[in-house]
């Protein structure tokens, strides 16, 4: 018997196993993603509003023709203006119903926010523009700071429309243009549309009964209030909240960096929890400016596949990165478990899996390891120790967040055998059958990533004959290549689907926007009216992401949350993981590459 098959007849293994199920079974909750509500009608109120600036400005509707309309300011929309001013397209416009660019970024201003993947993986362009990360984990005022670098460095600003929102855009198939509505009343047509909506685009609200009859205050941590709780985007010290009895409801990578800061700060802090985050070591530090300078041209793609690479357990040579996302394929690596005395035979792939999942046990192990090491109440310490998968749930880190529950004036409450809080009241949140009185209520409950497509875009599009978008998509996803859809023409998507894997999303968008960009211009070039995946292009796509799709066993397995569609994975038509093309990232990448390089637009119809 083999050193790792003795490993896995080891009883602990199985009690692992065992007892990943049962926390898993603890939380799941019938209603699967019902357990959110759309952020509309009565709901509306608690992010659909700009706390970063005064005023919404005033203007008169817009009505004219733009060549090419980019919906988002963030990153995908940034780099997709960006290409197609490379390209020598400059009849742009950018909307966003942000004050300013940025995305994400722009909206998520809560104290402690920071970026989980290494700058200089994360940051886009970082050799086109030149600036040095000033961090190996960047926080937000930096990253929405860079988003201003690179929008003036393409002369963007000039381009923009903010504080809008389109609610429809609709394909005139006499005029082979888009018409676009939006929430300001302008009516503005485009040849080409560019939808880039981002991952977080759209909060989630958690379906409570009562939440609207709570009489303190509310908000979600996306549209966090500064007015109310004192501190600022720079000063995270949150004074107005020293009288104040606040909850926080979701403990995953939003929470995990604002609760430190809420202990700090208020008279009592309470945290309700479902299921707890893995909590890895930040470790922060600043940029060595001497290694930043000595890093050669195309150092940042190289840097990107390095991570991809150790994400996916593909041999490398060193690992660049370091940090809690690439610990494990580099421990397999580096021979610190079995798989590096795997013979490889019929049996290997099966030894390999087990390997894998050695390896999480005992990463996972450690992480709960370092719960007791740090709260020194044995049974708050049980409560916060992640029973599941390492990539169950998306990893975060952190170096003060586990120390805040030492605090006498925090009180964690754990929710798992009541699948979340049970109601609101006009003073407070009930869970486990308790009353906990409050006077703000923090809704760290995330965004639509997983949902279905109309939740997740926000707008009504009918390309055409009048086709929605989202019936085409009724079944499920379909596109060519990520970015094109037939019976849409002109109309591109930016975003995290049908694109190749990765945790780091910009790794993906710069590509995707480089070849948007590629194929607007090469239309505009060659006189096209219009440009549209084939049928059978698009076909063929879906099939490819199919047949590379996702084990479906192991988000089975996962305990709830938005990876797996809250355990419902196998019901969805719409999902997070089940819309990744997993022939992997750079390997996507290439592929979009050769196609611009063959330059006969495959694929595509071109009129």
């Amino acid at each position: 018997m083999s050193k790792i098959d003795a490993m896995f007849k080891d009883d602990r293994y199985e009690f692992l196993r065992k007892k990943y199920r049962e926390e898993r079974d603890r939380r799941m909750r019938p209603e699967g993603d019902a357990q959110y509500v759309p952020v509309k009608g009565k709901y509306a109120r608690y992010v659909d509003h700009d706390p970063n600036v005064d005023e919404v400005i005033e203007r008169e509707p817009i009505n004219d023709e733009v060549g090419t309309i980019i919906i988002g300011g963030g990153w995908a929309g940034l780099m997709a203006a960006g290409r197609l001013t490379e390209q020598g397209v400059h009849d742009i416009r950018i909307i966003d119903d942000a004050a300013d660019f940025g995305g994400a970024w722009y909206w998520n201003r809560y104290p402690g926010c920071q970026c989980d993947v290494d700058s200089y993986c994360y940051l886009p362009m970082l050799e086109v523009t030149g600036y040095m990360p000033e961090k190996k984990y960047s926080d937000a005022p930096e990253i929405y700071g860079y988003a201003q670098i690179l929008a003036k460095h393409y002369n963007l600003y000039d381009k923009a429309v903010f504080q809008t929102r389109v609610t429809e855009m609709r394909w005139n198939e006499s005029a082979k243009r888009w018409i676009l509505k939006t929430n300001r009343g302008d009516v503005m047509t485009a040849q080409f549309v560019v939808l880039a909506p981002g991952l977080t685009s759209r909060a989630k609200l958690p379906n409570i009964p009562g939440l609207e009859d709570f009489k303190g205050h509310v908000f979600h941590t996306s549209r966090w209030d500064y007015d109310y709780t004192g501190g600022s985007y720079t000063d995270p010290h949150l004074t107005n909240l020293a009288d104040k009895k606040v909850g926080i409801i979701g403990t995953g990578c939003t929470a995990i960096q604002c609760i430190p800061y809420l202990a700090e700060s208020s008279e009592h802090l309470t945290v309700f929890q479902r299921t707890p985050s893995a909590i890895d070591v930040r470790a922060n530090k600043e940029t060595d400016p001497e290694w930043f300078r000595s890093q050669e041209p195309g150092w940042q793609i190289r840097r990107r596949k390095n991570l991809d690479d150790l994400i996916n357990n593909r041999t490398v040579e060193e690992d660049m990165i370091r940090d809690g996302w690439t610990d494990i394929a580099w421990r397999l690596q580096a021979g610190e478990f079995p798989v590096g005395q795997i013979s490889f035979d019929d049996d290997s792939p099966t030894k390999i899996v087990k390997a894998l999942e050695l390896a999480d046990f005992e990463k996972m192990a450690e992480i709960r390891d370092r719960v007791d090491e740090t709260v020194k109440n044995p049974e708050v310490a049980e409560k916060l120790k992640a029973w599941y998968g390492h990539l169950c749930k998306r990893p975060t880190f952190n170096d003060q967040y586990l120390d805040t529950f030492n605090r006498p004036n925090v009180t964690l409450v754990d929710t798992a055998d009541t699948q979340g809080v049970e109601r609101v009241t006009e003073n407070g949140v009930v869970a486990n059958g308790v009353e906990y009185p409050l006077d703000c209520l923090i809704l760290s409950t995330g965004f639509e990533q997983a949902s279905s497509y109309d939740l997740r875009l926000a707008v009504d599009i009918f390309g055409r004959d009048g086709e929605s978008l989202y019936d085409h998509w009724g079944q499920g996803m379909r596109t060519l290549h990520g970015h094109s859809v037939h019976g849409f023409p002109n109309w591109f998507f930016i975003g995290a689907s049908q694109v190749g894997v990765t945790f780091n999303f910009v790794a993906v968008v710069e590509p995707v926007a480089e070849h948007v960009a590629h194929i607007i211009a090469e239309a505009q070039r060659q006189g096209a009216e219009t440009v549209e995946a084939t049928a059978e292009a698009e076909e063929a796509w879906v099939k490819e992401v199919k047949k590379n799709m996702l084990n479906l066993d192991f988000l089975d397995a996962c305990t709830p949350g938005y990876y797996n569609n809250e355990g419902k994975f196998r019901e969805a038509t719409a999902t997070f993981w089940g819309d990744w093309y997993y022939g992997g990232l750079f390997h996507f990448i290439d592929m979009l590459a050769d196609w611009r390089k063959a330059g006969d637009m495959e694929g595509m119809t071109v009129e």
